[in-house]
């Protein structure tokens, strides 16, 4: 089969960097430390979907922490994009779902409330109460990506996941994997049993008519580090079956020290299937988001 067409990232210099950009279908894991960009080059990257393919990427956010990450104020400003969010207590209304115009830009999986999000690093009962919460809000999250497919969406951002030193632990991590195999990479007509379950005889029809490629399906996961310096990122051990391990392309943002300065680099550590280039670029911060210099 033909490869299919790259999805650019939206971030000028970096799709050469890539070799054309990223590969749909795959998994990319952006890794930095909290401010470095890495939000506003994950919205650069959905907001590119509207030159690729005529729709713009979503925002699944996994964020548990107590600030807001304003994604929606960063859209507005960087691309006057007036971003809609869809609420994730809501169970999902099943009746005309692919009549349906719109299923929403941006899911805010959890509650902010400060939590740690690593099982190692909870009690009994709040490890319970997670996973109540996260069972109570799964169908949401079914029913927003899904939705977003049937009707032409081909990017995913993942936002929000905290570092951790115990992947296997890690709650959102967790989420994030399920996510991807189980709706990304799933086959649709699966998806779709999924989220109907004991009605998906009533909608089998609507189900195969909406059917969609997954291969075309892009996934950006924004990776919070402990690091904060670029070299310390590249010089980082990858554990076997932690998400940087097992991710198509691995890209790395991070501080930079040039005698008494400090700047910003971004580094391609892996782009599995592809030519990269294997230089450091430095990149600024503006009001359009991020860009190479």
């Amino acid at each position: 089969m033909a490869e299919s067409k790259r999805q650019s990232t939206g971030v000028p210099g970096l799709d050469e960097m890539l070799g054309g950009g990223l590969l749909p279908g795959t998994l990319t894991v952006v890794v930095g430390s909290t401010g470095i960009g890495k939000t506003q080059l994950g919205l650069q990257f959905a907001n590119a979907g509207l030159a690729d393919e005529s729709r713009r990427g979503v925002i699944f956010d996994v964020a548990a922490r107590g600030d807001s990450q304003n994604h929606a104020e960063y859209a507005r400003r960087m691309f006057d994009w007036s971003m809609e969010s869809i609420p994730s207590e809501q169970h999902p209304e099943l009746e005309g779902f692919f009549d349906r115009d719109s299923h929403g830009d941006y899911l805010h999986v959890f509650d902010y409330r400060g939590q740690r999000v690593t099982k190692r690093d909870l009690d009994w009962d709040e490890w319970r109460s997670w996973q109540v919460e996260l069972n109570a809000k799964l169908r949401a999250a079914i029913a927003f990506l899904y939705g977003n497919f049937v009707r032409g969406k081909r990017r995913i951002v993942i936002d929000g996941i905290e570092p951790t030193d115990r992947p296997h632990e890690s709650i959102q991590l967790n989420l994030c994997e399920y996510v991807y195999h189980q709706i990304l990479r799933k086959d649709p007509e699966w998806v779709a049993r999924d989220l109907f379950r004991e009605r998906y005889r009533a909608h089998a029809a609507e189900a195969a008519a909406a059917n969609y490629d997954n291969a075309s399906i892009g996934c950006l996961m924004l990776h919070t580090s402990h690091e904060s310096m670029l070299d310390d990122l590249i010089s980082r051990r990858l554990d076997e079956g932690d998400a940087l391990s097992n991710a198509n392309t691995l890209i790395y943002m991070g501080k930079t020290r040039d005698g008494n300065r400090i700047g910003r680099g971004l580094y391609v550590a892996k782009h599995r299937g592809s030519a990269c280039s294997d230089e450091i670029v430095p990149y600024q911060i503006d009001d359009r988001g991020v860009a190479t210099r």
